[in-house]
């Protein structure tokens, strides 16, 4: 497994991105962000990270990250985090931040489990008219507000 940044055009990415995004028009809008750190097997990609610097000094956001289905459970997240957490640590950056959907209990746990901490709930972030589809939920809880986390670098 090689982790490494990706230098290419990130339409190939769609796909990996469209693991972590609902909303089309989110998608769109965020695939050229920031830097992405991809975790490559053979040369396919499995697994990425979307690094984005914030308007904060001395901050930035791990903006989305996923995994392909068959790869889950290995420790891709948690090697793409640790090599992100090294990166901007080297860069001078102290904090970093991460957002997931309140209703997604399995994200918070991860990223609690890598040391984050509760910052922040946005009420109502997921809405129609940032393209997320009425009535979405995530494993029986409703698809409403996100959860912001830090950790302290």
């Amino acid at each position: 497994m090689e982790i490494g940044w990706h230098a290419g055009e990130r339409t190939s990415l769609r796909a990996l991105f469209a693991l972590a995004e609902d909303s089309p028009q989110r998608l769109e809008a965020s695939l050229d962000r920031g830097r992405v750190l991809v975790a490559q097997d053979d040369g396919r990609v499995v697994a990425y990270l979307q690094l984005v610097e914030s308007d904060a000094p001395g901050q930035a956001e791990l903006f989305s990250m996923a995994v392909i289905d068959e790869r889950r459970g290995q420790g891709l997240g948690r090697a793409l985090v640790a090599r992100a957490v090294a990166e901007c640590h080297d860069e001078g950056i102290r904090t970093l931040l991460v957002a997931t959907a309140a209703a997604d209990v399995g994200n918070l746990r991860f990223y609690q489990r890598l040391g984050f901490r509760m910052l922040r709930i946005e009420r109502d972030a997921f809405t129609v008219a940032d393209g997320y589809p009425e009535g979405l939920v995530i494993e029986g809880i409703p698809l409403r507000d996100r959860v912001w986390l830090t950790l302290c670098l």
